[in-house]
Parts: C-alpha cells; sequence; structure tokens
C-alpha cells in the first residue's frame, strides 16, 4: 500500500475502531479526513476514492457500495484499529476524530451543507435532488486551508 495515502476500507475501519455509527456519519467522517488532507498536506490522503454532493451531504460511492445495506442502523464497532504507518495520516485521523467525532450523522450532514465545496458541486440544485457530481479537490483544499488559516 501507498504509505502516502490509505484505502477508504482502511480509513472505515479506523473509525469504526473508535466507536459504532451508522453509515451516514462514517460517510462525512471520512470526507472530513480527505478535506482535511488536501487542506493541511495538499495532497489526497484516501487512494481509492473521491466524494460526491449527494442529497445528504459528500458520499465516496466505494464507501456506499459497502455499508449500504446498513441503513440508517448502526454499523459494529471494531474490535482494533489497523496499523498506520504514515505518522502525519495518523495524527490527521486522530484530529478528524476529535474534531468530528461527538456530532451526530445528521449533525454532520447539516455543517457539511453550510461549506463551500459541497455547495460548489451541487450547482444550485434543491434540497433532495439527486448529484453525483464530484467534490472539487482544490476547493476542498482552499475551502479548508482558509478555516485552518482564521481566514
Amino acid at each position: 500500500m501507498n504509505n502516502d495515502s490509505l484505502t477508504i476500507d482502511t480509513v472505515a475501519n479506523w473509525m469504526l475502531s473508535q466507536d459504532s455509527m451508522t453509515p451516514k456519519k462514517l460517510q462525512k467522517l471520512a470526507y472530513y479526513f480527505e478535506a482535511w488532507g488536501w487542506a493541511l498536506l495538499h495532497r489526497s490522503v484516501i487512494s481509492d476514492t473521491h466524494f460526491e454532493a449527494w442529497a445528504h451531504g459528500p458520499v465516496s460511492p466505494e464507501l456506499w457500495r459497502e455499508y449500504h445495506a446498513y441503513g440508517w442502523n448502526k454499523i459494529d464497532k471494531e474490535e482494533t484499529a489497523p496499523g498506520i504507518d504514515n505518522q502525519d495520516l495518523n495524527d490527521l485521523l486522530e484530529a478528524v476524530w476529535v474534531t468530528y467525532g461527538d456530532k451526530s450523522a445528521n449533525e454532520l450532514e447539516a455543517l457539511t451543507h453550510t461549506e463551500t465545496p459541497w455547495i460548489r458541486a451541487r450547482g444550485g440544485l434543491k434540497d433532495g435532488d439527486r448529484c453525483s457530481t464530484p467534490i472539487s479537490d482544490g476547493d476542498m483544499e482552499r475551502y479548508y486551508a482558509s478555516i485552518y488559516n482564521g481566514d
């Protein structure tokens, strides 16, 4: 595996090792890991997916396929976290968890709906309209870097 990025499964397993959660919450946590990777490390930190501007917020199609059968039910907590050799990625996972892990799926959805990358990718669609437009890496990098820098 590329030591500079993680697979979406590794990210999901790491998040699920922290707590059980719904697929919607898992999606948002994985998105924030990728978004903050762009802002802080200036690169993608997930090697095998992208995030689209779905009606309920950012979604990785690969992660959706893996967990959609759970619906609104929680996915069981993983017993152990996957080992991650890259300290920057490990630190970023922990920072995302500390920042967003105590929020509900609905709170995270509402938060993403106020943020420029998701809004721009939606392109003015109405609430609830289907959309599979990818969220721009550049929009993620600029928006979350501006938050980090206090702009």
